[in-house]
């Protein structure tokens, strides 16, 4: 019975839509940004402040930086742009994004270096963006962990933990098609994450396809194929994943929703035979921005609802659990603002934990 409620949130998000934009619309856009108009420098930070409830080893609050980023972004000419994105926050600075993209027309551009995989919409929005302060809602020494996964078992940490949706090194084709109503991502990639060498003799795929079905709607669809180097059989294989997406309205103002389901193996999940694991998650995130003066220190506030949830293991009863989360974000001029979340976890078993995140994001 469980299994169908993600459904049911894809189908209600997606019929709430239809009633408040009822006409033609396009598809959004995704990182890497396009185009790159010139040359560009800029950066971001974001100053984080968090608690937990779970007592015990974990510090009861902390304060941290938790991006202190620098990106430079040139056009060459009219076909070929780049970028690069660094990150310093923590001890040593590495790589975001580092690629190369050819943009052959308006069908087909081609980037080679390391971007986001073509999978998920709530991973390919960029964190500038968000109004979650922790897409994951992690909570910090919690007694009871998602199998595999470690932390909860929240939408974002099976789209990042299981290497789905993360930073990688490889191809990345995209384009507009049908006017641009229709966008295309796929993806070759190493599969060993941001940074790294290849370690297998294989490669990761994926790809999304994302329709603007009238205004103010888009309905996305993702597949996966992620290579791991499997124990049990000491052979490279790969792991399926897919995922569905409606988004309604965007970050501009107004009702904004995002929902999407998915599924697939949990190549993570501690062996039990043969088969790999197949987890479910679904996660929904809702908001309504009210503009404020615009020659005011503050020009919006956006109330908002996160709701996920997630199975590990469709064999196991148990092991999974529901995130709530309430917040509110204040916006400054652009994208500066600060938001504030109450992460709310209940696992199936085991005790409630919460936490509550604030995030200062300073945006040039």
């Amino acid at each position: 019975m469980r299994r169908r409620y993600p459904l049911l949130v894809l189908a209600l998000t997606a019929s709430a839509g239809i009633v408040l934009y009822p006409e033609g619309g396009a598809a959004q856009a995704v990182e890497p940004r396009i185009p790159v108009e010139r040359a560009e420098f800029g950066g971001r930070a974001h100053l984080q402040f968090n608690t937990t409830s779970t007592g015990g080893d974990a510090p009861s609050s902390e304060f941290l930086v938790r991006r202190a980023r620098i990106w430079a972004a040139v056009r060459v000419n009219e076909w070929l742009d780049g970028s690069v994105l660094v990150d310093m926050a923590g001890s040593t600075a590495s790589a975001r994004y580092a690629f190369m993209r050819m943009s052959l027309s308006p069908a087909l551009r081609i980037s080679v270096g390391q971007f986001k995989q073509a999978f998920d919409r709530f991973e390919l929005m960029s964190s500038s963006d968000m109004l979650l302060v922790e897409r994951d809602g992690i909570i910090r020494g919690t007694s009871t962990e998602c199998p595999g996964l470690g932390g909860q078992c929240t939408y974002s940490r099976f789209s990042e933990r299981l290497g789905l949706s993360s930073l990688d090194v490889g191809l990345l084709f995209q384009g507009d098609l049908a006017d641009g109503r229709l966008q295309y991502l796929a993806s070759v990639t190493n599969g060993t994450g941001p940074n790294r060498r290849e370690v297998n003799d294989t490669k990761s795929f994926s790809g999304r396809v994302a329709m603007g079905v009238t205004k103010g709607i888009v309905v996305g669809l993702n597949l996966s194929a992620h290579d791991y180097s499997r124990t049990l059989t000491a052979s490279d294989e790969h792991a399926t994943a897919w995922s569905a997406d409606v988004e309604i309205g965007d970050f501009a103002g107004g009702f904004h929703a995002l929902a999407a389901v998915l599924g697939g193996e949990n190549w993570r999940a501690p062996p039990t035979g043969p088969d790999l694991a197949e987890f479910l998650t679904a996660q929904t995130v809702l908001s309504y921005r009210v503009a404020l003066t615009p020659e005011g220190r503050a020009r919006g506030f956006e109330p908002l609802t996160r709701i996920s949830w997630g199975d590990p293991d469709d064999g196991h009863t148990g092991d999974g659990g529901v995130m709530v989360t309430p917040g509110v974000a204040i916006h400054f001029e652009g994208k500066n603002k600060l938001i504030g979340n109450l992460d709310v976890w209940q696992p199936e078993e085991g005790p409630r934990a919460w936490s509550f995140k604030a995030s200062a994001m300073i945006i040039f």
